[in-house]
């Protein structure tokens, strides 16, 4: 899918076409790639094909705003102005938000106005003859009878060239595209080119055939898109646009800003700000010097003129002046008492504070705006924006809360898309809050979310913020453990050093009695060893009696 949606940037649509059909074969009924090669069949003139894709990738999901946008394109690019302008309709009440959808609503209601007609300028009248239909009817006869009469050479050359048309209506409606027709037309009158071959195998009359009738196709779809008494009340209310003396009917008028408001819509669309922003201007000082007959609702047109001039110089980065434009579009709002006005504005006054990154500002603007919400997807997209600022300013618990109110409201409304970032922002919050395990739990629902849309660069992005909140998660864990066990270790040793202490006394009582016994025992020990030494004293004394009396007895008598 990315390589198809790179080709299709480029403008190499058949490459892009091949990519999608590959992608539709590994993953078959993808919405997206549905969209994607329904895109691509359009731009190459397919349009069954485009609109077989556009109705598939809306066969599950009804409400899925790409393929109802996709076939509306596809519808109106058919001529099926009525039935695209039914789809736009669908768009819009869906996601109002979309320029897209608003845009289309109008070129498929001028679309229908140029082919049959607005209903105020058309007055039937019962007065008058009808001959004219019997001449149309005597000039078809005539016609008839002149094709019957034509020989079979110049039926056959009429069928290759295509159905007969005025030449000056063709050339008005082709423009610059004309002189190529008129070129391949004239290669088709070349008997040996048209019998050659491509290396493709395909012949070249076949090639040039191709070219006629897809420019046939276009011109019978731009001759119903806008026929030519249109082109030319369009030129003249261009030239009457200067003159302003003469006064304007009310369906000139409502024509002109229908127009304008498109131009203005589809330049900025197309990322050209700049045009639109000097289309707004330019437009806004014409209704300013027009009178409220005029116009009734002048103030609530000239509050939205300033509302698309905002957002053209919000694109061009002029901050400064977006700020200012959006809030003279507020400020009209409030005076003529136009809720959805006043909604609008303080939506895109809120946008330009969070893009110059003044989030508080923006918070409070929002907050303002929180009761002029109707719908659920509209609450789910504010209380988003409202939690992404919290986010941004550090506030992690008000950012919690309004991610989850996000949530909730995505939920009631059904749309997965919007779940999936609630729950990324909740999530994020609770990170922030060191909610580890939370966290985990709501990014792994934001990865479902991921895969049930096939949002792939969603899906890489919550993984990667899944594994960090994991690690987070199992060192917090960590950390709680070391804890009891150093806990533990403490009431431990406590005890351990109670026990000690109570051994040592009773060591150092039992060591105490010992050395007294010794004590004692060497007292005895010591009256004991006198008592031997006294014995062993008189026998020393006898014994030196005895020594002494043996000499005396060795003495002469």
């Amino acid at each position: 899918m990315a390589e198809g949606a790179l080709l299709s940037r480029r403008g190499e649509h058949g490459k892009a076409l091949g990519s999608f059909t590959n992608a539709l074969q590994l993953q078959a009924g993808n919405k997206h790639c549905l969209v994607a090669r329904s895109m691509c069949y359009l731009k190459l003139g397919d349009t069954e094909n485009s609109l077989r894709d556009a109705e598939a990738s809306l066969q599950n999901d009804k409400t899925f705003s790409k393929g109802l946008y996709q076939k509306a394109e596809t519808l109106y690019t058919m001529g099926d102005f009525e039935f695209a302008l039914v789809y736009y309709h669908r768009g819009h009440r869906l996601r109002p938000e979309l320029q897209k959808f608003r845009l289309g609503i109008q070129k498929a209601q001028e679309a229908i106005d140029n082919s049959v007609g607005s209903p105020s300028s058309v007055k039937l009248e019962n007065k008058g003859d009808l001959c004219f239909l019997s001449r149309q009817a005597e000039s078809k006869k005539v016609k008839q009878k002149l094709q019957v009469k034509a020989p079979k050479k110049d039926q056959k050359q009429q069928s290759k060239v295509g159905p007969i048309r005025n030449e000056k209506t063709e050339r008005q409606l082709l423009g610059e595209l004309y002189a190529d027709k008129a070129y391949l037309e004239k290669l088709l009158k070349d008997a040996d080119l048209i019998k050659s071959s491509t290396k493709h195998g395909m012949t070249v009359e076949d090639l040039i055939l191709g070219g006629i009738n897809y420019l046939d196709t276009r011109t019978e779809f731009w001759q119903q898109q806008k026929p030519i008494y249109a082109r030319v009340r369009d030129r003249k209310l261009l030239q009457q646009r200067w003159l302003p003396e003469r006064k304007r009917k009310p369906s000139e008028v409502a024509r002109y800003i229908l127009k304008s408001m498109e131009e203005i819509d589809m330049l900025l669309t197309s990322s050209c700000p700049e045009g639109s922003c000097k289309k707004a201007e330019h437009v806004l000082k014409t209704i300013q010097g027009w009178s409220e007959d005029e116009i009734p609702n002048k103030n609530e047109l000239i509050g939205n003129l300033y509302s698309c001039m905002g957002n053209a110089q919000l694109e061009m980065g002029q901050m400064a002046a977006a700020l200012q434009s959006h809030k003279m579009d507020l400020e009209i709002a409030k005076e003529n008492d136009l809720p959805d006005a006043v909604s609008r504005a303080l939506d895109n006054i809120g946008r330009v504070y969070a893009r110059i990154g003044k989030f508080q500002q923006a918070i409070d603007t929002w907050e303002e705006k929180i009761p002029l919400a109707k719908t659920s997807l509209e609450k789910t997209w504010l209380f988003h924006e409202i939690g992404r600022c919290y986010l941004e300013l550090d506030e992690a618990e008000e950012a919690q809360d309004y991610g989850e109110k996000s949530l909730q409201s995505a939920e009631e409304e059904g749309d997965v898309e919007w779940q999936l970032n609630a729950s990324v922002l909740v999530a994020q919050a609770q990170v922030k809050l060191q909610d580890f395990q939370s966290a985990v739990m709501n990014f792994e629902k934001a990865l479902e979310k991921a895969k049930l849309i096939h949002n792939d660069a969603a899906q890489q992005a919550i993984i990667i913020a899944l594994d960090d909140a994991n690690k987070d998660f199992i060192e917090e864990l960590r950390a709680e453990q070391r804890t009891e066990r150093l806990d533990s270790f403490r009431d431990y040793d406590y005890d351990y050093d109670d026990e000690y202490k109570e051994g040592e006394e009773d060591e150092d009582q039992k060591e105490r009695e010992e050395n007294k016994q010794k004590e004692i025992e060497k007292e005895e020990n010591e009256r004991n060893g006198r008592g031997e030494e006294a014995e062993g004293k008189e026998e020393t004394e006898g014994e030196k009696g005895e020594d002494y009396a043996e000499p005396h007895q060795d003495l002469p008598e």
